[in-house]
């Protein structure tokens, strides 16, 4: 019991420093950021049986916090809860129902409090019925185990952009995510769910000891027949309204005895509560090189490598250059494509007899899953058949059924089963805002994609994460293009999540500058230590744990060019657009240049009409005439409380004043609020624009620019189609009233934006 209060007095200890570094009042504690809740969770992984002690600490912690109106630290209390819960070999039935009860009491509170308690009462509920499930849940689907139960699959997508990150941190990252994925077999998973489900639900009558040893000599056949059982026998249980925990337990005991069968029988001595490992998550590493890369990798997530390399399964939902395009690179896929004309006239009745005696169905699946001729033409889906699917999900009651074409007139079509969401791609931007900004335009160039032809909404659940990274100082051309890409400039994004959610600051952005430190330590046993550990985990318990998303707006630009033969371009921007005048003239307009300056001062004439931002939210335009040498629009606002969905621009006016010594300009900085807005040159100069702060985003020549919200491309498509059949109709009517009419990134953390 001595042994028991210490370790208990320790625990305490680091949940008390946990608490207060939320405080940021403690500087002493600056060195040792972001690595509080790391070593916590990784001392109870030493000695597990320390898990239940954790847990009754923090939720005496947890109680403390609401009696004593301390609100930041529920949330993170509350996640480092569930997480040594999850990994826990055993937590009482008692403590599980006060962890309960504290959840169902948060509901009283706004949000994000009332979302988050709600989430973890409805898994702690399960827990209760079915001990383990948590856990046999989180192995299923990160190691994308088949399992007919829960046949749910997840993977985390780190991307990284080349230029923007050394090569010694991705050639670092590379590595730990390698060891991570190579380092857990099937064969382990599988076991460490059976050996869990036992203890968790058995807990003395079980002998890991044996169990383990049993397991290993067994065949991998054998392996996963049991441990089918098992997460038979679990979901069955989590997932009824009124399990009967005893019943759970006799199954459970059932199929134990079963696996121990081929042990000596005897009286073998049952050991003390041991830790089974979670294993690490299925992380892959990209280095950002392809614009529709995001893209690819999620279709080969959804369809892999093995089954893409038979274009047929995807023709109904893809288009055949799509498809080629993804699978082009692949070994099993390289062969010679030739262009062949067809003299195919598309009816039944020229179809050669050879040709209909070659058809022969190899299988009942094929049979149905092959595009056959029929008797008329085939018709392109149009892209209101597919809205649908845009919406909240193919579930939804308005959804028309799709049916399958049959090979012969006359059969009756078989309506599919609705399609379910079972993959769940997290996708983590290793870098700062610049990384950021690629991702809105991937995101934009996706939403559209999916708008022309739905593949990946309806069967994919979409999250994704930012970790903050700076290098060194921003190189030259970047700082030519865009001057203001300091340090704290490139990270706006991850500065306004951590004044929004104090468990990312204190967990991820610390991030920013340690993960370089790590790349570059000298190589040694404890380097090694530090990252495979320390990266890993907490990369992994941020895409376990943050699931509240943070919407930023993303916003439209039309870019008009000097040169009256050029097009205008459209791209989209996520944190900042900046522009400046060009250093240099022409040399037959720089004699003109220099004298207009002379008189009107340095800069150029502007037009900028915008929508005023006023209290009662009701639009009044604005337009001003003025000089300026320069304007930055910001998305991102400096406090978490001005909100997302408005641009704030910061426009560089030159003053001319007259007075004794002569004529005189100074520079003024005006700023404004807009959702809207439209600059133009009325002197035809042009200027160069810059976008996200990144320099391979600038624009040159520039004379006009027009900038707004970027509409969902699916809103807009049936906005398009409502307006044919009521031309005067501006209101949105119908189902358009109800879809989402901005495009908006979500970008997960702990808690959302904690008001």
């Amino acid at each position: 019991s001595l042994v028991s209060s210490e370790v208990e007095s320790d625990i305490l200890r680091r949940v008390r420093t946990l608490l207060r570094e939320l405080d940021r009042h403690h500087p002493a504690f600056q060195c040792d950021r972001g690595m509080l809740r790391w070593t916590l969770h990784k001392k109870i992984d030493q000695n597990p049986s320390n898990s239940s002690i954790l847990v009754g600490i923090l939720v005496k912690e947890l109680e403390r916090a609401e009696r004593g109106d301390y609100r930041h630290y529920i949330i993170p209390l509350l996640h480092t809860l569930m997480y040594a819960l999850i990994k826990a070999p055993y937590i009482s039935e008692d403590l599980c129902s006060r962890v309960y009860d504290f959840c169902k009491k948060m509901l009283t509170l706004p949000k994000p409090f009332c979302t988050i308690g709600l989430d973890y009462a409805a898994r702690l509920k399960m827990e209760r019925t079915a001990p383990g499930v948590l856990y046999q849940r989180t192995v299923i689907s990160e190691q994308s185990l088949k399992s007919d139960p829960y046949p749910y699959q997840e993977k985390i997508f780190i991307f990284a952009d080349p230029e923007l990150l050394s090569e010694a941190i991705c050639n670092a990252l590379v590595t730990d995510t390698e060891a991570a994925r190579v380092s857990q077999s099937p064969r382990v998973c599988m076991s460490y769910v059976i050996i869990h489900a036992m203890q968790a639900g058995l807990v003395e009558g079980c002998d890991i000891s044996g169990l383990k040893r049993s397991l290993q000599d067994m065949p991998m056949s054998d392996i996963e027949h049991w441990f089918q059982q098992v997460v038979m026998a679990v979901e069955c249980t989590g997932s009824e309204v009124n399990a009967d925990r005893g019943q759970h337990m006799a199954r459970l005991e059932e199929i134990y005895h079963a696996i121990l069968s081929s042990m000596p029988t005897g009286n073998t001595p049952l050991g003390e509560l041991q830790g089974i490992p979670l294993p690490n998550p299925n992380i892959s590493f990209h280095l950002w090189t392809e614009d529709d890369q995001l893209w690819k990798e999620l279709v080969l997530f959804i369809r892999p490598v093995s089954q893409s390399c038979e274009p047929d399964l995807l023709s109904q939902e893809l288009d055949n250059f799509e498809i080629q395009d993804i699978i082009s690179d692949c070994e099993c896929c390289k062969q010679t494509r030739f262009s062949v004309l067809s003299t195919d006239s598309g009816i039944e009745r020229d179809l050669p007899a050879a040709a209909e005696e070659s058809i022969v169905p190899c299988s009942a699946e094929a049979e149905q899953s092959r595009l056959q001729r029929k008797g008329g033409i085939k018709k392109r889906p149009s892209p209101l058949d597919s809205m649908a699917f845009l919406q909240a999900g193919c579930n939804s009651p308005g959804v028309k059924p799709v049916t399958k074409l049959q090979r012969r007139p006359g059969i009756t079509p078989e309506p599919m089963a609705p399609l379910q969401k079972r993959h769940t791609a997290r996708i983590v931007l290793l870098g700062d805002d610049r990384i950021l900004g690629r991702l809105a335009q991937a995101y934009h160039s996706l939403r559209k994609r999916e708008t022309r032809r739905v593949f990946l909404t309806p069967r994919l659940n979409l999250q994704f994460y930012h970790i903050p990274v700076v290098t060194g100082q921003p190189n030259m051309l970047a700082a030519a293009n865009c001057p203001a890409a300091g340090r704290e400039e490139l990270c706006e994004v991850a500065g306004y999540l951590g004044k929004a959610d104090p468990w990312y600051e204190s967990n991820i952005n610390t991030l920013c500058h340690m993960i370089p430190k790590l790349a570059t330590m000298p190589s040694s046993p404890s380097k090694h230590l530090m990252t495979d550990l320390f990266l890993t985990d907490v990369i992994a318990y941020y895409v376990r744990m943050g699931i509240q998303p943070v919407c930023f707006q993303v916003y439209a630009v039309k870019i008009f060019f000097n040169d009256p033969a050029q097009e205008p371009s459209e791209d989209v921007f996520l944190t900042e657009l900046r522009t400046h005048m060009l250093e240099s003239n022409p040399h037959r307009e720089l004699a003109m240049s220099k004298k207009k300056t002379a008189l009107d001062g340095p800069g150029i004439d502007l037009t900028v009409t915008y929508k005023k931002v006023v209290v009662s939210d009701r639009v009044k335009e604005v337009a001003v005439s003025l000089r300026s040498t320069g304007l930055v629009m910001k998305a991102i606002p400096v406090d978490e409380v001005e909100g997302l969905m408005c641009l704030n621009v910061n426009i560089t006016e030159i003053i001319k004043s007259n007075n004794l010594s002569g004529r005189s300009f100074s520079a003024v900085a005006n700023r404004l609020r807009t959702h809207s807005i439209k600059i133009r040159s009325t002197e035809q100069r042009p200027f160069t624009l810059c976008l996200d702060k990144d320099s391979r985003r600038a624009y040159r020549n520039v004379i006009s620019i027009e900038v707004s919200p970027c509409l969902e491309p699916s809103y807009c498509l049936q906005k398009t189609r409502t307006l044919k059949f009521s031309l005067h109709e501006v209101e949105d009517v119908g189902l358009v009233k109800y879809m989402p009419k901005s495009l908006l990134l979500p970008i997960n953390t702990f808690a959302g934006v904690i008001q």
